[in-house]
């Protein structure tokens, strides 16, 4: 079985983000940047599954800038075999065309299963998976907390939903999405990550797969969340029942 794991560039979780003057993004000169956390989690799934002799290779497909080849580096280096950086030159993608890109080199590399995160920390739009799964009309698990691949090739995933868990059977080709329960992503050792820069990065201009990439999406303005006011320190019961009847929006 062949997987395409799919990551993004992505600001570090760890950095406290700034909005641009302009108020059209955010702040990224300078700053730390690294592997989506969720997709993090999508490369160890797909490791752990080659490690079992379920998958032969993974792909790690990445779509965005030059710099970009730094995550993808990251993902050869926890166990990926080869990657794919699809170049946008700069240009805006929203998650319908990440879904047609992807699509397009699924269609060159027939992969069995596409894992990647259930979202990316930056935008949170948590639509690429199941767009990708409508685009190719296959099976498709989401919120994916456990992962088990059968015998006959299908796949139990175990998601996490809003009542609890609910376990379902998929077939291949299948899209997964991985939530954050699913495994602790592995540091990569410094062997491999010597031997993940002289694995191979195939780069494919955006311009070249002949996909309509016209926006459905605007972003029009970013802004900073409104601060927080201060807590407050009552001193017993009865002045927070009071506060809480009268002045609930001093929490």
């Amino acid at each position: 079985m062949k997987a395409l794991v799919c990551v993004k560039r992505v600001i570090d979780y760890n950095v406290k983000i700034r909005v641009k003057t302009d108020k059209s993004g955010v702040e990224t000169e300078n700053v730390k940047m690294s592997m989506n956390p969720f997709d993090e989690i999508a490369v160890e799934e797909a490791v752990k599954l080659k490690e079992k002799g379920v998958i032969d290779e993974i792909i790690v497909l990445s779509i965005g800038a030059d710099t970009s080849q730094e995550t993808i580096r990251t993902g050869l280096a926890m166990g990926g075999d080869r990657g794919v950086l699809v170049k946008t030159n700069g240009q805006e993608i929203d998650p319908l065309n990440v879904g047609k890109i992807i699509k397009s080199v699924f269609d060159k590399e027939s992969p069995d299963m596409v894992i990647l995160g259930k979202q990316a920390i930056d935008d949170d739009c948590n639509q690429t998976g199941q767009i990708l799964s409508s685009l190719l009309d296959c099976h498709q698990a989401t919120f994916a907390s456990k992962v088990e691949v059968n015998d006959d090739k299908t796949i139990n995933v175990t998601r996490e939903v809003d009542g609890g868990l609910e376990t379902i059977k998929i077939s291949i080709p299948c899209v997964i999405t991985t939530d954050l329960r699913l495994n602790e992503p592995r540091y990569a050792s410094l062997p491999n990550i010597m031997k993940a820069k002289q694995k191979k990065i195939d780069i494919l201009d955006i311009n070249e797969l002949n996909i309509d990439l016209k926006r459905r999406v605007e972003t029009i303005e970013v802004n900073e969340p409104p601060e927080r006011k201060p807590g407050v320190i009552v001193n017993d019961v009865d002045s927070l029942i009071d506060k809480l009847k009268n002045e609930a929006n001093v929490i």
